[in-house]
C-alpha cells in the first residue's frame, strides 16, 4: 500500500502538533509506523488520504457499533444542525437521552451529561468523596479512567502503597490519597480497605477493562467487590465509558447483574460525537450543583449535536435487540476462526473475547490482571499490526488496546479477516 500522503500530511502536522497528533496512540510509535491519516469512513471500512481502503476495527475506539456513517445518524446530526449547534440553555433533548440511559440502566436515578468520558469520571469521582466525606479512592492496575491528575497513576508495581504520577506535571499530593490494587484480586482490595479503614470514599474499575487489551473481571470478584463496598460504607463506580451500551445494552452490569453507585459512560451515548456522563443513586446525584454543593458545570455539556445523536443511537439499538445477536455471532465466528488458524500453527497466544470486543495477547500466560498483560511481546504485536494493515486490516495500534466489532461487518469482512490473518501468522512463524 502507498501512504505517500499520510507521510507527508503527518510531517506537516508534526510542525503545529505535538508529536502531530492530537491524542497518544494516534502516532502509531508502538507499532513502527507513522500514522493513517483518515480521509472518510462507510460502513465498516476506513479510507485514508492515499485511497487505500482497510476493514476497520478501531471504530473511533467505540462508538461506531453500527458502522460508520449510518444514513439516519447522518440525517439526525443534520437535522440538529439546521436548529443550531449551541444555545448555552436547556433543552428537552438533554432529559430524553437521559431517560433512555435510566431505562437502559436501573441502577442510574439521575444522569449528568458532560464531554468526555475524562471528564465524566473526575466529576463522579468528586460527588463520590463529597457524598461519603472521604478522601481516598481505590484504582486497578491496567484500568484507565481518562487522563485526570488524580488517576494518572503508575500500576505497574501492583503495590497497595501510594503511587508515583504516571505523568510529570502531577504533584505527589494530588494522588497521595490514589490506591492502586490488583484486578480480579478480591484480597488485595481487603487489604487495601483494611489498612486505610473508614478513609476509602470510592473503588472505581472498568467491570471490563479495555484498556490494557480485553479483560474481564471474574464473576465472583466483581460480586465480592460490591458486597465488600456495601459492608464498608464505600461507594463502587463502574466505568462503562468503552463496555457501556457495547457489550449489552444494559452494558456489563447487566451481563454481570452487579449494581454499582455509580456509572459513568461515553462512546456510544453520543452516536459518535464527542460525550460524556455519569449517573447514579438520587440521594448521590442530587449532591451535584446547583441541587447540591458539588460544583461541576461545562458550557458544552448536554449539547444538542451530541443529544440527538445520541438518542437516534440508542433509540435504534433499544428496538433492534437483534444487533446485538449479529454483533455475537460475528465475534464467535471470528473468534473461531482464529483460534483454529492459531492452533494450526501451534500458536499458544491467548485470544479473549467479550461480545463485540476481541484481543489477542502476544504472550503464552493466562491473562487476569495487568502484571499479565506485561509480559506480551511488543515486537511481535508490531509484526502482527504491520502485517495486518498492509493486508488491509485496520487494528488498534497497541497491543494494550481492542478490537472492535459493529454491526457493518459482514461475512466478506469476516473471510478477508481470516486471510489475512493466516498470512500475517505465517509470517509471524
Amino acid at each position: 500500500m502507498d501512504h505517500t500522503l499520510s507521510k507527508k500530511a503527518y510531517a506537516k502536522a508534526c510542525t503545529c502538533l505535538p508529536g502531530g497528533v492530537d491524542s497518544p496512540v494516534r502516532a502509531f510509535s508502538s507499532v513502527g509506523c507513522t500514522p493513517i491519516f483518515a480521509d472518510h469512513a462507510q460502513g465498516s471500512h476506513l479510507f485514508d488520504v492515499d485511497g487505500n481502503s482497510y476493514i476497520d476495527y478501531i471504530g473511533s475506539w467505540g462508538p461506531m457499533l453500527l458502522g460508520h456513517a449510518p444514513a439516519f445518524l447522518q440525517e439526525a446530526l443534520l437535522s440538529a444542525v439546521r436548529k443550531g449547534t449551541s444555545f448555552g440553555l436547556p433543552t428537552v433533548l438533554e432529559t430524553e437521552l437521559a431517560e433512555l440511559i435510566k431505562e437502559a440502566y436501573p441502577s442510574v436515578d439521575m444522569v449528568r451529561m458532560v464531554n468526555s468520558g475524562t471528564e465524566a469520571v473526575m466529576s463522579a469521582i468528586r460527588v463520590a468523596r463529597a457524598y461519603t466525606g472521604k478522601d481516598k479512592i481505590i484504582k486497578f492496575e491496567g484500568n484507565y479512567h481518562g487522563h485526570s491528575d488524580g488517576l494518572l497513576v503508575s500500576s505497574g508495581s501492583g503495590a497497595l502503597t501510594y503511587q508515583v504520577p504516571t505523568s510529570p506535571g502531577i504533584p505527589q499530593d494530588v494522588i497521595r490519597h490514589t490506591l492502586v490494587c490488583t484486578y480480579n484480586d478480591i484480597e488485595s482490595v481487603k487489604k487495601a480497605m483494611n489498612n486505610h479503614k473508614g478513609e476509602i470514599a470510592a473503588v472505581i474499575l472498568e467491570p471490563i477493562a479495555g484498556n490494557m487489551g480485553l479483560v474481564q473481571a471474574e464473576p465472583v470478584f466483581l460480586k465480592e467487590l460490591r458486597q465488600l463496598c456495601t459492608e464498608e460504607g464505600i461507594l463502587l463506580i463502574f466505568d462503562e465509558v468503552i463496555s457501556g451500551f457495547r457489550v449489552a445494552y444494559e452494558g456489563a452490569q447487566g451481563l454481570y447483574c452487579v449494581k454499582p453507585d455509580m456509572t459513568c459512560f461515553g462512546k456510544i451515548i453520543g452516536g459518535g460525537l464527542p460525550v460524556g456522563a455519569y449517573g447514579g443513586k438520587k440521594e448521590i446525584m442530587q449532591m451535584v450543583s446547583p441541587s447540591g454543593p458539588v460544583y461541576q458545570a461545562g458550557t458544552l455539556s448536554g449539547n444538542p449535536l451530541a443529544m440527538r445523536m445520541g438518542i437516534a443511537m440508542l433509540t435504534y439499538i433499544k428496538e433492534h435487540p437483534d444487533i446485538y445477536a449479529h454483533l455475537e455471532a460475528f465475534g464467535a465466528k471470528l473468534q473461531e476462526g482464529m483460534q483454529a488458524i492459531l492452533d494450526q500453527y501451534h500458536l499458544p497466544y491467548p485470544l479473549h473475547r467479550c461480545g463485540s470486543l476481541m484481543t489477542l495477547f502476544f504472550t503464552d500466560r493466562k491473562i487476569r490482571s495487568y502484571k499479565d498483560v506485561q509480559t506480551c511481546d511488543l515486537q511481535l504485536y508490531r509484526t502482527y499490526f504491520q502485517g495486518m494493515l498492509k493486508r488491509g486490516i485496520l487494528l488498534a495500534p497497541s497491543q494494550f488496546e481492542v478490537m472492535f466489532i459493529s454491526a457493518a461487518h459482514d461475512l466478506r469482512d469476516l473471510q478477508d479477516t481470516l486471510i489475512a490473518f493466516e498470512q500475517t501468522m505465517k509470517e509471524l512463524l
